[in-house]
């Protein structure tokens, strides 16, 4: 039971952070946010995900100009200070399977949640310039980009709202906190019938 407390408290906690601290992330744990990731369900037990961690200054300088951050926010930016101290870049091996979008998204929660354990915050990106990317990184056609999930110590806190009118978009106040509205449980929740 105490487990279970402790996964929901996670999980319940967990938010989107999209700056960061200039601290670098020890490879330990970045190697530990893959391995979770690795052994995360996949469909028929196929294994079709691969992963870039990217954590080499010059390198992270690259990725992030092709990224979008906080849509809802017009303008919103990120100085050279705040950005990501490293990527996990999320790749479907398509020699594999052709497709794999809820192994992505478990892997993807999988890196976000031990993250999470060890001080991190993350975001998990599909807003991607991937053809730019796959350039950078010298990604091989054979391999799909998916999801880049943005890794770091966190400089801003986030926060559950109350959602109001049906309205999802999340605003940041004037110390930079983002408020993020949630649907009520009595709205999502059914018993036996829809």
């Amino acid at each position: 039971m105490t487990v279970y407390f402790m996964i929901y408290e996670k999980i319940a906690e967990r938010r989107t952070i999209r700056r960061f601290k200039p601290r670098s992330i020890p490879k330990k744990t970045l190697e530990r946010c893959v391995n979770a990731a690795r052994l995360s369900p996949s469909a028929r037990n196929s294994q079709p995900l691969k992963f870039i961690v990217v954590d080499d200054k010059g390198l992270l300088k690259k990725v992030f100009p092709t990224l979008k951050w906080a849509g809802y926010i017009p303008d919103y930016k990120i100085s050279d200070n705040e950005a990501p101290q490293a990527y996990v870049v999320i790749l479907l091996d398509s020699r594999i399977r052709d497709e794999a979008r809820y192994d992505v998204g478990i892997a993807a929660m999988s890196i976000s949640m031990v993250a999470s354990e060890e001080g991190l915050g993350s975001c998990i990106m599909a807003a991607v310039d991937r053809d730019r990317l796959r350039d950078i990184l010298k990604i091989s056609g054979d391999l799909g980009i998916e999801l880049v999930v943005s890794l770091g110590y966190p400089a801003h806190e986030s926060k559950v709202e109350e959602m109001k009118d049906e309205d999802v978009r999340y605003w940041t106040d004037e110390e930079g906190t983002f408020h993020v509205p949630k649907r009520d449980l009595k709205s999502v929740l059914r018993w036996n019938s829809p």
